[in-house]
């Protein structure tokens, strides 16, 4: 989609001979923050960068020391737990509500002690998880709201009507190829509002260095290039219009569905840019082998949550399980601007085809 104008300026690089740190990466960042709604976008090299970052950073200003503890949901891709316990900070893992799948808001406050610093809300599935009650703990703990955005570029927080990536004090955003506004290859970015937490992020970004040859921080290399970055300025003027695509899609889906084996979740008035359609079956594997004979392609977002990983054998005894529940049945239907409305139909009469037994 959109072919000529991603070859133009793609081309417009190549024959530039600028490949990092020019004009297409300055041109991009200040579009995305006017998009956000943020007064910066610091860009990096993909979206676990961004996130590691911005703890970097707090971690840098003094805001934080080794062994603060970050609430975060227990039902999240495990890159939002590595930013956090690379950085020899505490993860403290929350359930989801088991209708929105989005972090329990209900059961923040008992879990937080003289060590949090912060809550990382994660916009899971494309699905808005900022809710009053999480801000206003926030500003009542003085806490920080760190808001991984990897999978919702685009989403609204409707009664503000905010995007997010621009709900809580910095926000990190993945531009993986398959996102909803996605690059050629890995690419990710920071937006905040604050000034010194921009300026710490892009020194930390560029090796620790503040101006050539000047290192205040032991830094990373971790840089969008200008290819992506002029990808990107495209693509983004559609993110809108594909999200409403989206949005049609996701309500013929949920329309059209009807089998009393296959669990929906619930969708109240949150804004949704579906960047991933999850369904529920308790026989998902074989649900998914169904769609496969028929030609549809599926996912499983995902198979093992982060307790249960080895990496984090630590914790392989705790027991979460709603978020155990959601990891074991879950199933991702197609949902995306590319289908056709036929695409759509073949979808539903095959979801509702399968019989348990």
């Amino acid at each position: 989609m959109h072919s000529d104008e991603l070859q133009q300026a793609v081309s417009t690089v190549v024959d530039s001979g600028w490949y990092l740190q020019g004009n297409a990466i300055s041109a991009f960042e200040s579009q995305y923050a006017s998009y956000i709604g943020t007064e910066h976008c610091i860009s990096c090299g993909n979206g676990l960068d961004a996130l590691s970052l911005i703890l970097r950073a707090y971690i840098e200003m003094g805001v934080m020391k080794e062994g603060d503890e970050v609430i975060v949901p227990a039902n999240t891709y495990i890159a939002t737990i590595l930013a956090i316990t690379d950085n020899r900070l505490t993860p403290v893992l929350i359930e989801p509500d088991a209708d929105t799948l989005e972090i329990d808001d209900s059961l923040i406050s008992q879990a937080i002690t003289h060590r949090t610093r912060a809550i990382m809300i994660v916009h899971l599935y494309g699905r808005c998880a900022y809710t009053e009650r999480i801000g206003e703990i926030c500003r009542q703990r003085n806490l920080k709201l760190i808001e991984d955005n990897a999978q919702a570029h685009g989403c609204m927080y409707l009664p503000a009507k905010r995007r997010t990536g621009s709900l809580g004090d910095a926000a990190a955003h993945s531009f993986y190829p398959g996102k909803n506004l996605g690059a050629f290859g890995d690419a990710g970015a920071v937006t905040t509002s604050d000034t010194e937490l921009a300026n710490t992020v892009r020194t930390l970004a560029n090796y620790g260095s503040s101006r050539k040859y000047v290192f205040p921080y032991r830094g990373r290399n971790s840089r969008m290039d200008e290819l992506q970055a002029a990808v990107l300025s495209v693509k983004l003027q559609y993110l809108d219009a594909d999200n409403d695509r989206r949005r049609d899609i996701a309500r013929r889906l949920i329309s059209g569905i009807d089998n009393g084996d296959i669990r929906i979740p619930d969708t109240p008035e949150t804004d949704n840019v579906w960047h991933i359609f999850p369904v529920f079956c308790s026989r998902r594997d074989r649900l998914q082998q169904h769609l496969s004979d028929r030609g549809i392609k599926t996912m499983i977002h995902y198979p093992i949550p982060p307790h249960r990983q080895e990496c984090y054998r630590e914790w392989n005894h705790l027991s979460f399980p709603i978020t155990e529940a959601i990891h074991a049945t879950e199933l991702s239907l197609p949902c995306n601007q590319a289908m056709t409305s036929d695409d759509v139909e073949e979808v539903i009469e095959a979801v509702n085809s399968f019989k348990m037994e």
